[in-house]
């Protein structure tokens, strides 16, 4: 089973969707491993951000990253990585299908919701960044059976 790494941004926060962002994830039939509240410092959304540095709109993404704390989580599944990218949707908010997080929730291509892993290799990284081993548990869900055919657990 893979793990993956959700960020609920802080516009989210402001606008309650935590709840019904995990909600999603928890009714699609993801376990939940991991989940904490942090307030991102400059430090560690330089490292995540890296592939934006260079852009225009870096600075803006990581002030609007600051503006509240964060909650980061880590969801497991089959397929855990490709299914939570997929619910988010589209980066762009408007572009977003209707049905996925961003469709449903942003208007925006910055203040979209969430920020979901992409790969399996960034998850990995991704997880490590923001969770030690001790904060992601592994348990057995009850009713894999209920989520999956035998063969595919």
């Amino acid at each position: 089973m893979e793990k993956t790494l959700v960020i609920v941004k802080p516009g989210a926060i402001q606008r309650g969707l935590i709840g019904e962002v995990i909600h999603r994830f928890e009714r699609k039939g993801l376990q939940l491993c991991g989940m904490k509240m942090i307030q991102l410092t400059d430090e560690i959304l330089i490292e995540h951000y890296a592939h934006l540095a260079q852009r225009s709109f870096f600075k803006r993404i990581k002030d609007s990253m600051m503006i509240t704390p964060v909650i980061v989580c880590c969801w497991k599944g089959l397929d855990a990585v490709h299914i939570v990218h997929e619910m988010a949707g589209k980066t762009n908010g408007r572009e977003a299908a209707q049905g996925t997080i961003r469709g449903d929730f942003s208007v925006s291509v910055q203040e979209n919701i969430i920020h979901t892993s992409d790969t399996l290799e960034n998850a990995k990284v991704e997880l490590a960044r923001f969770f030690s081993n001790d904060e992601i548990f592994d348990f057995e869900q009850s009713g894999l059976n209920f989520l999956y055919a035998n063969n595919e657990i």
